[in-house]
């Protein structure tokens, strides 16, 4: 039995003592069980700057933790708060930028033009959206399409990391250099950091052009195949 699964049959258990009239349990189990049952339990929108809080190990877990979520700015000026879409068990996680005009309506990463070409990009090495899963750095499209705050970094991507431990990837797409280098903590060039990994948490990162660039610069899609033929001979390692 791994670490997911052991996580989630203690929580279930926690869960069923609580409904048998079971409220303490005395040592470190208070603490599991506390942790458990409020990361289970659906919540109110949180004012801006209260951060996530632990142990939340399932995506439906860190779904209901982020609620109608008001910890940003951004909170107030979204349509739809786009969580990410996918398998939750699956062996790659592409990670964007931001939600963008088309997804902020419909509440999915990826499903205007760049979405387009990106659901291409994963067929070409064998897979669908279905078996990967998609999301983003910032969960709320900011005003404009304009590039994300330090401050909405820094209350988002908490739930991007608590996404990447549920899923247990083998390997992370960066795909764009926002999401690189928010990942990286790095203020290198998209073009420099692609083409090879890089350690994000012990996951294998492989940071690649953003599907919208390709759009604008279809020349550079020869750079892209060279960067995800390496994440398919990684996957199958």
């Amino acid at each position: 039995m791994n670490r997911k699964e052991l996580q989630q049959q203690l929580s279930g258990y926690l869960e069923l003592m609580k409904t048998s009239g079971i409220s303490y349990v005395a040592g470190r189990s208070q603490v599991i069980q506390d942790n458990a049952i409020s990361a289970s339990t659906p919540r109110e929108a949180m004012a801006v700057g209260e951060r996530p809080e632990a142990s939340v190990t399932t995506l439906e877990q860190i779904r209901a933790e982020l609620g109608d979520c008001q910890r940003c700015r951004l909170g107030r000026t979204r349509t739809t708060l786009v969580f990410g879409t996918g398998n939750p068990d699956a062996d790659i996680v592409f990670v964007g930028e931001a939600p963008g005009r088309d997804e902020d309506i419909k509440g999915e990463p990826f499903v205007g033009k760049a979405g387009q070409l990106l659901t291409r990009i994963i067929q070409a090495i064998d897979l669908s959206r279905e078996d990967v899963y998609i999301c983003n750095v910032i969960k709320c499209r900011p005003p404009e399409n304009r590039n994300p705050l330090p401050e909405e970094i820094e209350s988002c991507e908490p739930f991007l990391l608590k996404q990447v431990e549920a899923i247990q990837p083998k390997v992370i797409c960066a795909l764009g250099k926002f999401a690189a280098q928010t990942l990286l903590k790095t203020e290198a060039p998209i073009s420099t950091l692609r083409g090879r990994f890089h350690d994000y948490h012990g996951i294998p990162l492989m940071p690649t052009y953003h599907p919208a660039y390709l759009l604008r610069n279809p020349d550079m899609k020869r750079q892209v195949w060279e960067d995800i033929q390496k994440i398919q001979k990684k996957l199958v390692k």
